[in-house]
Parts: structure tokens; C-alpha cells; sequence
């Protein structure tokens, strides 16, 4: 009876990572919306929806530190509770970029945009078809799938070369591109950043499901 209430904590640990996951997921097409179509009302919004990202970690953590405290497991389920933790960590840390966006939009207001927003758009759409994998990776525990999910990290950092190779042009050509270009570098940035901390889950998926360390940025 032990060994299945602690079974079935974890599948609920895991379900709640998956939720954490879809929250991520709509926290940043929303602020990528509200950078598109400059909605500054939006991009205020941004900053609830993180403290509920930010809610739901400290309870996964919790639960995750009780479950290590009082059932004092071993081995792989010692692993896979440590792995959750660094994996809402992580997950959180996007929730984190995703305000920083959020603030990038504010400050743009409804200034004319500098260049067309094709790339950023573009790099948002690569990042959410590596969460939809990655959360494909998690319920099946599929070592292989998370490796796979983290090779298009190189994509989004070739988009962000791109980013910056062209706002700099931009910025050669008139000076008073600055300020915005400067902006549009950081959200290109920032959506790096969270390409690299969904990798990070994707370590620990494979570290779940195999016991390997590995480096997949």
C-alpha cells in the first residue's frame, strides 16, 4: 500500500509538471500576440500569468521535498523526484523570460516596428513544437524523442544570428534604430534563452529514463 500512495504521487508530480508545461506554452505564444499586434494592455497581463507559473512550481517543489523527507526513497525515484525539481525550475526560469519579453513590448509601445516580425514569430513556433515534443518525451519517457527535441535548439540559435545580423544592418543605416532595434535584440535573446532551458528538461527527461548526464546545449 506504501509503494503504490508513493506510485501514485508520483504520476501526480508528473501530471502537474505536464500542466506547468502547457502554462509555459501559453504564456509565451500570448506574449509573442502582444508583441505582434502591440498590445501593451497584454503585455501587462503577462506579469499575472507568470505569478501563477511561479505559484505552481512552489508547489510541485513542495511536494517533491515532502515526498524525499518522508518516504525517503532511493534510487530512481530519489532521481526522479530530484529531476522534477530542476525541471520546474527550469520551466519557471521561461515564465521569467517571457515577463522580460513582456517588458521588451512595453517599452516599444506603438512605435513604428523597425523591420518585420518574421523570425521572432518563427522562433516562437519552433519553441512550441519543442514543448509539445517534450511533453510527448515526459509521459512516454522517451530518451530518444528528448535528445531529438533538443537539436532544434541549433535552429533558434541560427534564427537569433539572424536577428542581430539584421538589426545591426538597420542600425548602421539610421542611428535613431537604436533604441528599438536594441529591444527587438533582447526578445530575440530571451527567446534563445528559453530554447536552452527547455533543453535543460529535456536532460532531465533522459536522465530520468536512462540514469545518463548528459549535455544536449
Amino acid at each position: 500500500m506504501i509503494r503504490e500512495g508513493f506510485d501514485n504521487d508520483l504520476k501526480y508530480l508528473s501530471s502537474q509538471v505536464l500542466v506547468m508545461m502547457d502554462m509555459v506554452r501559453d504564456i509565451l505564444t500570448e506574449v509573442i500576440r502582444t508583441l505582434e499586434e502591440q498590445d501593451v494592455h497584454g503585455a501587462r497581463e503577462i506579469f499575472k500569468f507568470d505569478d501563477r507559473i511561479d505559484e505552481k512550481m512552489n508547489q510541485i517543489e513542495e511536494k517533491c521535498i515532502e515526498l524525499i523527507a518522508l518516504q525517503q526513497p532511493k534510487a530512481k525515484d530519489l532521481r526522479t523526484l530530484f529531476s522534477l525539481i530542476k525541471m520546474v525550475t527550469d520551466l519557471e526560469r521561461m515564465g521569467d523570460y517571457c515577463v522580460n519579453i513582456a517588458r521588451e513590448v512595453i517599452l516599444i509601445g506603438k512605435e513604428p516596428l523597425m523591420k518585420e516580425l518574421k523570425d521572432i514569430p518563427k522562433m516562437r513556433d519552433i519553441i512550441l513544437n519543442m514543448i509539445d515534443a517534450t511533453k510527448i518525451s515526459f509521459k512516454e519517457l522517451d530518451a530518444d524523442l528528448a535528445i531529438e527535441v533538443s537539436r532544434d535548439d541549433e535552429m533558434i540559435d541560427e534564427i537569433y544570428k539572424d536577428i542581430y545580423n539584421e538589426v545591426l544592418l538597420k542600425i548602421h543605416e539610421n542611428r535613431e534604430n537604436i533604441s528599438q532595434g536594441t529591444k527587438l535584440l533582447f526578445i530575440g535573446r530571451y527567446l534563445e534563452r528559453i530554447a536552452d532551458h527547455l533543453t535543460n528538461v529535456c536532460e532531465k527527461i533522459v536522465y530520468i529514463t536512462r540514469g545518463e548526464r548528459l549535455e544536449l546545449n
